[in-house]
């Protein structure tokens, strides 16, 4: 089977080697490069770069140009794949291909359409969660869906939910591509009394708050991640919570309590134990660590 693959980030990066390892890849469109971390460098995306060390070719396009176009065209693929591509995609390019264009998005849809499914998941308290096969349609994760495979969320964190849905993605988007291909595949009509939406995650959103639940303090730090942090002030200090869990503690809200190398912040009721962080200006550190630099009574903390 001959393919065009489209996707960007880190979650991509393995339906691109999936697809790799079982059809003919044509071509990899991926967003440009862009400037990342402290050193204000050029980084290309984690799927331009296993593109390259895979050996197939890369156009890296935020939109579609008639170059890209014609790139496409050219490459003459039986079906487009998309995943975390970021890029929308015009009509001419949805009917371009006989298998069209199907995207491996992460959510069990018609709940959480958008731009932050697995955050969302995560903030909001689901059970589970997951990864549907669906078609690419006019409106945002609008399409039917051929495919899906869910996961407890428990206790994982943005990032280790985000890999393991990768992984999810993958394996289901090279089974159910022959399907597509020959017709075969059923296509379910997402219900339009079911959608929920999946904004991008504000850093507002996820800053700590003593006057809210401890349940709903940890969900943040669990959605959190690297371009929204959790965050919050202890004596006056900065602080990100990298690590925490809520507790039946009887703490105050506003209130820190510190004994034997942990911490505890209080919360409207319970409290959230942190478990690791990273003060601001320092490396992150276990809870133990940053226990023994806080010194006196009557600590507090609140909103940073």
């Amino acid at each position: 089977m001959r393919v065009v693959f489209m996707g960007t980030p880190d979650f991509a990066v393995p339906s691109l080697e999936a697809l790799a390892e079982r059809h003919d890849v044509a071509l990899v469109l991926t967003r440009p490069d862009a400037v990342r971390g402290r050193g204000k460098a050029l980084v290309p995306s984690p799927v331009k770069a296993r593109a390259l060390e895979l050996g197939l070719p890369v156009l890296e396009t935020s939109r579609m140009t008639p170059e890209a176009l014609d790139a496409l065209r050219a490459a003459a693929a039986d079906v487009f794949c998309v995943a975390a591509y970021g890029c929308i995609l015009p009509d001419e390019v949805l009917t371009m291909a006989p298998g069209g264009c199907v995207n491996v998005h992460a959510s069990l849809l018609p709940r959480w359409r958008g731009a932050a499914p697995i955050q969302r998941a995560i903030l909001a308290g689901d059970a589970e969660t997951g990864v549907s096969i669906m078609r690419i349609g006019h409106g945002v994760d609008t399409g039917a869906y051929c495919a899906q495979a869910s996961t407890p969320v428990g206790e994982k964190g943005t990032e280790e939910l985000t890999a393991e849905l990768a992984r999810l993605g993958a394996e289901l988007l090279v089974d159910m591509l022959p399907s597509v291909l020959d017709g075969t595949a059923v296509w379910v009509e997402q219900d339009e009394a079911l959608v929920t939406h999946a904004a991008k995650i504000a850093k507002a959103e996820l800053a700590l708050d003593p006057m809210d639940a401890a349940r709903e303090n940890a969900l943040r730090v669990q959605a959190s991640g690297d371009t929204a942090p959790a965050r919050c002030a202890v004596a006056g200090r900065g602080v990100r919570v990298c690590a925490a869990r809520s507790v039946e503690k009887d703490v105050a809200p506003g209130v820190v309590t510190v004994g034997h190398g942990r911490v505890w912040l209080g919360c409207a009721d319970g409290a959230l134990e942190i478990l690791r962080v990273k003060p601001d200006g320092k490396r992150e550190m276990e809870a133990s660590a940053w226990a023994a630099g806080l010194r006196g009574d009557g600590l507090t903390w609140g909103r940073a």
